[in-house]
This record gives C-alpha cells, sequence and structure tokens, in this order.
C-alpha cells in the first residue's frame, strides 16, 4: 500500500503561507545591529518548517531556495554574521519569492525559478563574502582547537513516514555540519509479503567529525524526538582533524559496537539533498484560493452547546406530536416552537461567528507595504493599526484587502509630504498613517488617516472641469468636490508613476467596496491630513431586511439603507420634468421611484395617497421608494442570482420565506442608476419644483 502525500498538500500549503507571514512580521521587527535572537530563532524555525514540508512532499525548487535563506539565519543566529539592513532587504525578497512558488505549486503550475535563481545566487554571493565584522563565537575558538567526533544512533519509530518526515533530509542536514559516514541497518525490514511502504523499518548509526556543538546536531533531529529514538554521543579523537582522514568503517564497529548487525550500506557525505520517493500519478489539490478557516475552540464548543439545545426541543416537540390535542398542549406547543426560533437564531448567531476572523488578517499584511513604499519615495512613515481584533466576515476580509491596499498607498505617495517638505511646514518629519477598525451598528467601519497635506481641493475640482466630469458652474462643497476623486477616469497627477497617476484605481476602489453593499467616503483638511471611511456589513451571508408588498410580489429592502418610512403628504409633492415625482421632506427634495413600474408589475396601488414611500440611501444620495405595503422585519440569507442565474439590474441577490417563495432583494445603488437619476458630482439633477399634483 502507497500513501498519498497529496491529501496533505492543502494544510501544507496552508501552514507554509502562514510561516511566511510570520517571518516577514519578524524581519519587519529586526533593527540592523541589534539582533534579537529570539525573534531570528523564529524567523529560522519558519523557514526551517517550510524547508523540511516542501522536501517530504517533493517540492524540490522550494526546498533547495530555501535551504540558502535557512543558511543564512543560522550563521546571524550562531553570532557567525552580523545581521545589516542588506540581509533583511534580501530575506524579505525571498519572503516573497517563496509566496510565489508555493502559490503556483498550490495552482497545480510549473514554477518560474527565475527570480529564485536570482536571489539565490544574490545570497550566495552574501555567504561567500568574508565578514569583516564577525563575532567571536564558541565555534570559532572550537575550529581553532580542533573538531570533535560523535556517534549519532538514529531509529526512527515505524510509524515515521505517516508524520510526513523523511529520514534522507536529516541525513543530508548531518553531513553540513561536518564530515559524516552513514551506516544503514536493515535486520528489521520484514519479508515483502508484510512489507508497507507506508512503514519505516530502517535505522542508522552515524559518525561525525564537526566543530559544531552538541546543540546544533540535536536541531536536526527536533522535529521527530517523539517519533524516534534518538542517541548523541561524543566519541573522542576516533577522527584526524588535521588530516581529514576518515575511519575505516570495520575499525569503528570494533571500537564501539562490535555486535551490531551487518549494515546494508555506507553513505558517503552529501550536501545535495535527494529527492523523496513520491507517487507521481498524484497531483497537488488545486485550490488557489483557502477553503479552510481555523477556528477557536470556544466557538465549536458553543455550537456543541447548541446543538444540543436543539435536540432536547425537537425531543420535546415529538413528544407533544403524540399527544392528544387539547389547550393545554397547544400553549405547551407554542412554547416549543418559541424555544425552537429563539435556539435557531442563536445557532444562526454561533455558525456566523465560525466565519468571523480578526481584521488583523488583512492589516498583517501593510508593515510590509508601508516599509517598501517609504524606502522607494526616501519618505519616513510610521504605521499605526488600532482596533486589530475587530472580527469581519472571511468573505468580506478577502474581497477587502486589494482596495485597502490601493488606499494606502495613495496616502503615501500623494498625501505624505517628504521629510524635507514636512519640516518646512513644522511638523513631525516621521509622517504617520493609521489604519482603525471598530463595529458600528451592523457594519464595521475601517479608517484609513494620514498626516499629510491634504487633498488639493481647488486642484480637483479644476481637472475634473477640465476633464468634463462636472461643468464650470456646479457649486460644490469641499467635501462634495473631493468625492469627486472616485469618479472614473479621474486624476490629478502630473507624471505618471508605479504607484498611481494612471487615471484609473479610485473608481474602481469605490466599485469594489460597494459590490460588498459597502460604501467609501473621504474627508480632508489641507495641511493636516486625509481620511478615507469604508462601511462594510459585518457578513454577506446574512442579511436583516424589510419585506414590503409591490402589486402581488415581495420585495426585500437591506434595514441598513432605510432612513425612514412614511405616508405621502399630497402637498409636499411635486412634478420634476415629465415623468419625475419629488417630496419635499424637510428641506430636501426626494425623488420618488415607482418599484411597480421599473420591475414592470401590474395591479400595484399607484396613487400616491394610498401607498407607503421608503426613504433609503445610496452612495449619498436619498431617494423615496413607492411600496404598497409593508410587511415584516427579518434576517434573510442571501443566495447569489449571479451564481443560479444572471446579474439583474436593481436586484442584488435573492432568498427564500419562510412559505418557500423566492423574494428578490433590492440593490438600491442599482435602482438609482436604472431610474437615470445622476449621482452627486456628476451633472448632479438640479430639483426646482414646477408644481404641486393638485395644481396639475
Amino acid at each position: 500500500m502507497s500513501i498519498d502525500l497529496s491529501q496533505f498538500f492543502e494544510v501544507f500549503f496552508e501552514e507554509s503561507f502562514e510561516g511566511l507571514d510570520t517571518m516577514e512580521a519578524e524581519l519587519l521587527n529586526l533593527v540592523p545591529g541589534e539582533e534579537d535572537l529570539e525573534t531570528i530563532n523564529t524567523i529560522f524555525r519558519a523557514a526551517h518548517s517550510i524547508k523540511g514540508g516542501s522536501g517530504t512532499f517533493g517540492f524540490s525548487s522550494v526546498a533547495d531556495f530555501t535551504h540558502v535563506l535557512e543558511t543564512l539565519l543560522d550563521q546571524i543566529r550562531q553570532g557567525e554574521r552580523e545581521l545589516s539592513t542588506e540581509h533583511i532587504n534580501l530575506l524579505l525578497q525571498a519572503v516573497d519569492c517563496l509566496r510565489a512558488l508555493l502559490a503556483t505549486l498550490q495552482s497545480e503550475q510549473e514554477p518560474d525559478l527565475t527570480e529564485a535563481t536570482s536571489l539565490k545566487v544574490q545570497f550566495e554571493h552574501v555567504l561567500g563574502m568574508k565578514d569583516d565584522t564577525q563575532k567571536s563565537s564558541p565555534q570559532s575558538q572550537e575550529e581553532k582547537t580542533g573538531s570533535n567526533t560523535y556517534q549519532i544512533d538514529f531509529k526512527p519509530h515505524h510509524h515515521l513516514f505517516k508524520t510526513g518526515n523523511e529520514p534522507l533530509y536529516m541525513i543530508s542536514e548531518l553531513g553540513e555540519l561536518g564530515e559524516l559516514e552513514t551506516t544503514v541497518f536493515y535486520d528489521e525490514v520484514p519479508d515483502i509479503t508484510d512489507l508497507s511502504s507506508d512503514e519505516c523499518f530502517l535505522y542508522w548509526r552515524f559518525f561525525l567529525d564537526t566543530c559544531h556543538e552538541e546543540k546544533a546536531i540535536k536541531e536536526v533531529f527536533e522535529w521527530v524526538e517523539d517519533d524516534a529514538d534518538i542517541s548523541i554521543e561524543l566519541c573522542g579523537g576516533l577522527f584526524n582533524s588535521d588530516e581529514q582522514v576518515l575511519p575505516n568503517h570495520e575499525e569503528l564497529q570494533q571500537v564501539v559496537a562490535p555486535d551490531l548487525p551487518t549494515p546494508i550500506a555506507i553513505v558517503e557525505p552529501t550536501n545535495k539533498p535527494k529527492q523523496p520517493i513520491v507517487n507521481q500519478d498524484k497531483k497537488p489539490a488545486s485550490t488557489p484560493e483557502s477553503t479552510s478557516i481555523r477556528v477557536g475552540i470556544d466557538k465549536v464548543d458553543s455550537l456543541i452547546n447548541m446543538v444540543g439545545e436543539l435536540v432536547i426541543t425537537q425531543a420535546m416537540l415529538n413528544q407533544l406530536s403524540e399527544q392528544d390535542i387539547t389547550s393545554a398542549t397547544i400553549t405547551s406547543l407554542k412554547e416549543g416552537l418559541a424555544q425552537l426560533a429563539h435556539n435557531t437564531r442563536d445557532l444562526q448567531e454561533n455558525v456566523m461567528r465560525i466565519r468571523m476572523l480578526p481584521i488583523n488578517f488583512v492589516f498583517s499584511r501593510f508593515p510590509r507595504l508601508v516599509r517598501d513604499i517609504a524606502q522607494k519615495l526616501n519618505k519616513q512613515v510610521e504605521l499605526k493599526l488600532i482596533g486589530e481584533q475587530t472580527e469581519l466576515d472571511k468573505t468580506v476580509m478577502e474581497k477587502i484587502s486589494d482596495p485597502m491596499v490601493h488606499l494606502v498607498r495613495n496616502s503615501l505617495d500623494h498625501g505624505l509630504e517628504t521629510v524635507e517638505k514636512r519640516v518646512l511646514a513644522g511638523k513631525d518629519p516621521i509622517g504617520t498613517v493609521t489604519l482603525n477598525a471598530f463595529h458600528q451598528g451592523g457594519n464595521i467601519v475601517i479608517e484609513i488617516m494620514d498626516d499629510g497635506q491634504g487633498l488639493n481641493t481647488k486642484k480637483i475640482k479644476e481637472k475634473a472641469i477640465a476633464n468634463q466630469l462636472i461643468s464650470a458652474d456646479n457649486h460644490l462643497s469641499d467635501d462634495e468636490t473631493n468625492e469627486l476623486i472616485f469618479m472614473p477616469g479621474f486624476s490629478t497627477v502630473d507624471e505618471v508613476s508605479d504607484l498611481s497617476g494612471r487615471g484609473v484605481g479610485m473608481d474602481v476602489v469605490k466599485r469594489n467596496i460597494e459590490s460588498l453593499n459597502g460604501s467609501v467616503e473621504v474627508t480632508s483638511a489641507s495641511g493636516v491630513g486625509s481620511t478615507f471611511t469604508i462601511r462594510l456589513p459585518l457578513t454577506l451571508a446574512i442579511l436583516d431586511g424589510q419585506l414590503v408588498k409591490v402589486a402581488q410580489h415581495t420585495y426585500i429592502i437591506p434595514l441598513i439603507s432605510i432612513v425612514e418610512s412614511l405616508q405621502i403628504d399630497i402637498a409636499k409633492v411635486s412634478r420634476v420634468g415629465k415623468n419625475l415625482d419629488v417630496l419635499r421632506l424637510r428641506d430636501e427634495y426626494i425623488p420618488i421611484l415607482r418599484l411597480y413600474d421599473i420591475f414592470n408589475h401590474k395591479n400595484a396601488i399607484e396613487s400616491l395617497d394610498k401607498t407607503l414611500l421608503v426613504v433609503v440611501e445610496a452612495d449619498n444620495q436619498k431617494v423615496g421608494l413607492l411600496v404598497d405595503d409593508l410587511l415584516s422585519q427579518q434576517q434573510v440569507v442571501i443566495k447569489s442570482l449571479e451564481a443560479n442565474y444572471h446579474k439583474v439590474d436593481g436586484v442584488s441577490g435573492a432568498t427564500i420565506l419562510g412559505d418557500g417563495r423566492v423574494s428578490l432583494i433590492v440593490d438600491i445603488s442599482g435602482l438609482i442608476k436604472l431610474s437615470g437619476l445622476k449621482k452627486p458630482g456628476s451633472q448632479e439633477l438640479t430639483i426646482e419644483p414646477q408644481a404641486t399634483l393638485e395644481e396639475i
């Protein structure tokens, strides 16, 4: 029987990506010349795990590349080489390269090794350079006094292969510590009829002549300490360190272990890792995006408790169903159904909590981004992270990452001034970018703030007029003018760079956020800084909605979009143009959209005085939706129309009601576009009441 290692690939990839995230975060905490041994060891262990796992699963390109950066890390942590900025930059590039290699392998494609080869040459150049600042270390003292010989007995338990470990790679690592003689014993190998390929029956004895301490040898086997019998003993001067001549094996065996079985082979030292034997017919599981999620045990325990409550309630209802129907049983049945509803709601909330992750999973990528861009722009920047434990649905989190990256890049490029300009303005030479996340109602709010120069409102308006995005006679407030940066094709940058200025980006940011049923807005003060505020629903799976009736149909309006509901005062309704009615509501004119007309329904109530108006807001614009009646409010599970049917303008999704009917969820932004109303800033429609309906 052979092991299908592909079943472990996805776990390996997820753990490797987590290891790379750890390496990147810890590398950013390092200060050249001030080595933190604990931090360096954390980075080394992460690299070592990736190397070992990739070697076990046959990903030799990753294992070979990781080996060279692991060597540099080992020299630094052993005190043989002083950490420099060059080392940190090179290691960060290596993290990026490994991430790309692993992502390619995860998608079952052949990786491009061009960058890996180039970086490997740079590592080898650094490792080959004489370090003038080399520190005195115990190892360097040993080199002056000679080496020691160790006898190492390594007897894996039979299940070793099932843990994902490969002895060949441990032997290779031992060979890198010095001169190694390897003896393999096979007396425990069973008959071929009883042989199992996923069990290890071989064991080894090594003689290692090395200048390293015993600690370095133990680290080679630290991953299999619980899965093998390991013995390391100092033999003394069996090896001649001056002449570097290996002793005869028979002589060693007579001195050390004359009663051992006959070995199957004596293996010469090697520095090149060998490929493990892998079933080549099997392919890695192809999962470009993460398909799993780590859940705290407290959430699992809570879920189990809720299921237990449901089972008890079900048993109670079953018992009531077997009794004769009386007033008492009806009362008990109602109580049981109420309890069932309560348990179902609790279960739903607990299930949704499983999908919630701290936004730190997104925030953690920005320290590296800010560091790299600040170096490129020759700016000094401090990044502050607030509210990192604020939880957000995993699906929303994955989709908000790219828009946030674009906003942060813009803050660094356009918002923050250079050191010279900040000093002249009387500011701290170090600029600050702050990411803040917090819950507000049923939403999560993410703020991206900088203390830079702020938006140039005058230049924005001039550019918008020049690009014919607005007319010269538009009277916009500063906030409305600043919102123009989200319009397609808008840019105030005179020179195109690789960071910004191509006329695309901010409109894409807004579109992507709106696709998540969210919104983005900007506030700015000249010389003080700018704040971009993103508002998102906590989850895309469940929605709090208001059910409304239009003709014989039931629609759902997201509660988050509703400002108020009211009966229409005909005296306050005016006609604009031929087809648009507006309602004067507290010094605002609210356009009235007839849902029955937009969705082409018949037999709806058309008289304004016999209907209800639901005032909703989207994209900083209010409109009134004309409905026949307001029904109940409830949470609904959102089903995608695009996945099951196709995109429908004015509709964001669908759900199934308690009676089994399908109800469509209204997309407020889509309705505004569908109705032909202009958004603020794009030659906004000026509403001037012409006459009331009573006068017409």
